[in-house]
């Protein structure tokens, strides 16, 4: 870190504020001294999925968590250079005429009047004339991967859809300096790639990848031949071109075209229809190819870096399926994955550019990492006034134990099969719930991953669910030989666990076999999404798990985010205290406020009221 500076008494210190904004998931980002102070997302604030407005409920809240203003901030940046971005876009357009005409249409408007002009939007958004560093959309990637990770030295993969030209890079980090070596440009993207599909199977471009690759296990990779011979060209040294002759994103219209109708059978899926065969065979294809591709461009890094660590961030490094197959190939020693990978996470990643990289401040390196745990949103304290009162607005009631007697609940609720929802300390940042959003339940019933897709998230009933479990316990419950606290890797569950259970089921009838000892988060592949707990990050999840261990000889439970489908992860109590009231949600932990479900004024939504409720939220 650099020194702060002082005049007589008084310290001076110094404030990076990194911003992303305008494609997907706004946030917004605070240093202070070097230290990552607080980060979160629009969508937390205004209550839409991955809204992509300019951040005004985020950078508040990084004010007003170091308790400064607007006219208190040093250097203000931008993640990406819009004035690069304006250019591929233009000269796709270009060289696309006449077939882009419409898109050049679409496009222009919004950024003739605001995304060209950031400078200007963020010194009037801010009230202030901020001056506007910009950086580089896979440069704020890179950083966000390599200044918060444990390694003094690393190689960097960042792969994401597109920024301004890139799509893919490496490079090297050492110290406080980061040099970006190669990339892929657009329109070869595995990002896009992978979205094709993500919108061919029917589900939403930037919050539906998820579900894809949720989707894969049920089916069979019966189409990879197909897309590895007439969608891409992979080269030697982990490039690849895409043929366009199959896709329309360059025209910025659709992902696909009718000439990726033919080839892989009919129209894309429409969004809520069944799922088919099909789909399942899709994902489970396309979700191998991206294995293969990463895996290409993870070795070429390691020939040509030569380093034994390496550090990543982008959307895909989102992708849990494909972070395990690179952990197990060995190419690196250690891995560290920004937990905030997506474009939300470039606010960080500029603001920490900029403190490293252009101010040339030192780093040193934390032995775990330098994120807190991700826990870097609003507080839910144990006890606030001011969410009392909103609680008795609500007319909620509750009882409030200390936290030793609160753990205590909790792991005695979910050891009876109710589902307990907790919203307490600092929200996380980045789209894993870790503890401080969650929903938890138990992880040894049959039943619970169809009843909380069904009753609580109100969403597919594939849809697989993430185990916790204490940290020192991992390796006899999975075979996962490190930690993993940010729910980034996939492990299979470890073989004394397991049932055995065989069946010739197919499609999501193999959702009935039972696995292993933990069904409800053990995926129809024998894997599950990890996420280890311990007590320096987790210190009351921690004593939450030991206590249900102490109850049931069961360190693991099931942790999914605190929210329902189409919405954002709640954030404050009324968001916690309205979606308790929505679903089937048995018990509610507010800070150190426990309300369970029969103690309530209010009774529960009925059907119809739930459905008029949820439809404020676009279900994808």
């Amino acid at each position: 870190m650099g020194d702060p500076q002082t005049v007589g008494d008084t310290r001076i210190v110094t404030t990076v504020l990194g911003i992303s904004a305008y494609y997907h998931d706004s946030a917004a980002a605070l240093l202070v001294d070097g230290d990552i102070a607080a980060a979160a997302q629009e969508e937390r604030f205004t209550r839409v999925k991955g809204d992509a407005s300019f951040p005004h409920g985020a950078i508040g809240f990084c004010l007003d968590h170091a308790g400064i203003s607007e006219n208190d901030v040093d250097h203000v940046v931008f993640y990406e250079n819009p004035v690069v971005k304006f250019d591929r876009l233009m000269t796709t357009h270009h060289l696309n005429v006449p077939r882009s005409f419409r898109a050049a249409l679409r496009s222009l408007p919004a950024w003739l009047t605001r995304k060209l002009w950031m400078r200007r939007e963020v010194a009037e958004e801010l009230g202030v004339r901020a001056h506007v560093v910009y950086s580089d959309h896979h440069l704020s990637h890179a950083a966000s991967a390599f200044y918060p990770s444990p390694f003094e030295e690393a190689a960097i993969l960042t792969i994401d859809g597109v920024g301004e030209w890139s799509t893919t890079t490496w490079g090297i980090g050492r110290g406080n300096a980061i040099e970006l070596r190669e990339q892929l440009r657009f329109p070869n993207s595995a990002g896009l790639l992978y979205s094709a599909f993500t919108h061919f199977t029917g589900f939403k471009i930037n919050s539906g990848e998820y579900k894809l690759m949720g989707l894969a296990p049920y089916g069979e990779p019966h189409y990879s031949d197909l897309i590895r011979s007439r969608l891409l060209q992979a080269n030697a040294d982990g490039s690849f071109v895409l043929n366009q002759r199959y896709f329309d994103y360059v025209n910025g219209l659709t992902m696909t075209n009718a000439a990726f109708e033919r080839l892989f059978g009919g129209a894309p899926r429409k969004p809520e229809s069944p799922i088919t065969q099909r789909e399942m065979d899709l994902a489970a294809s396309i979700q191998l190819v991206l294995n293969e591709l990463v895996l290409g461009l993870a070795r070429h890094v390691r020939e040509k870096s030569g380093q034994r660590n390496l550090t990543m961030a982008g959307g895909v490094a989102l992708n849990v399926v494909t972070n395990s197959v690179l952990l197990h190939s060995g190419l690196f020693d250690g891995i560290w994955i920004q937990p905030a990978a997506g474009d939300a996470g470039g606010s960080l990643g500029a603001a920490l550019w900029l403190w490293h990289g252009a101010l040339g401040n030192a780093r040193s390196p934390e032995a775990n990492d330098s994120m807190h745990g991700a826990f870097l949103g609003p507080d839910i304290a144990s006890e606030s006034a001011s969410d009392d009162l909103t609680l008795r607005r609500l007319s909620a009631t509750w009882e409030t134990f200390e936290d030793d007697v609160l753990q205590r609940k909790i792991a005695t609720s979910i050891a009876a099969g109710r589902i307990v929802a907790l919203a307490r300390g600092r929200m996380e940042f980045g789209p894993r719930a870790l503890g401080a959003r969650s929903i938890l339940g138990d992880a040894r019933s049959t039943s619970m991953q169809s009843h909380m897709n069904q009753k609580i998230k109100f969403r597919e009933s594939f849809r697989p669910f993430a185990p916790i479990v204490l940290a020192e316990r991992a390796s006899e419950w999975f075979d996962l030989d490190r930690e993993s606290p940010y729910m980034l890797l996939t492990a299979p569950i470890a073989s004394a666990r397991r049932r055995g259970s065989t069946s010739d089921a197919t499609g999501f009838d193999r959702l009935r076999a039972i696995r292993s000892e933990i069904p409800a988060v053990t995926h129809v592949d024998d894997s599950a999404r990890i996420q280890t707990v311990d007590r320096l990050r987790h210190p009351f999840l921690y004593g939450v798990l030991t206590e249900f261990e102490r109850l049931t000889a069961c360190p693991v439970a099931v942790n999914t985010s605190f929210n329902v489908r189409g919405e954002p992860i709640v954030n404050t109590a009324e968001d916690a205290y309205r979606c308790f009231m929505a679903t089937e949600i048995d018990d509610l932990v507010i800070g150190n406020r426990f309300l369970s479900r029969e103690s309530q004024k209010n009774r529960p939504l009925n059907d119809e009221e739930r459905s008029r409720w949820l439809r404020r939220f676009d279900l994808d």
